[in-house]
């Protein structure tokens, strides 16, 4: 079943894997979080459209597109991360999940948003 679900051909979307790499800043001795490239891969990458009684239900607001990215087996990827899809950075709300036998992962991300968050 994961074969077919990633075959090349499905894999049409550039996809910059961020990993966190804190800094020091050098004048206020302060620490600086800091988003690094770790990878661009190739992926298919699926919005996700829920039901009605999904979004009533779980909250699902599709106001921060939540996306389905799929992609070959990494065993680097975590929660923690962030993904850049065409210009916009998503953090990952669910997975990574593994598909058949280390032969791809699924993640669910959304947009990254700051909106009810403390300055």
């Amino acid at each position: 079943m994961a074969a077919n679900l990633l075959r090349a051909g499905r894999l049409d979307t550039r996809v910059t894997i961020l990993d966190r790499a804190d800094q020091i800043d050098p004048v206020f001795r302060s620490a600086v979080v800091a988003w690094a490239p770790l990878a661009t891969v190739w992926a298919q990458v699926t919005d996700i459209l829920p039901s009605r009684s999904e979004k009533i239900a779980e909250g699902i607001s599709i106001t921060n597109r939540p996306c389905r990215v799929r992609m070959r087996y990494r065993a680097d990827v975590h929660s923690g991360m962030r993904l850049s899809i065409k210009g916009r950075i998503y953090s990952i709300i669910g997975g990574p999940a593994e598909l058949g036998r280390r032969q791809g992962l699924e993640l669910v991300v959304e947009v990254l948003s700051t909106e009810g968050q403390e300055p």
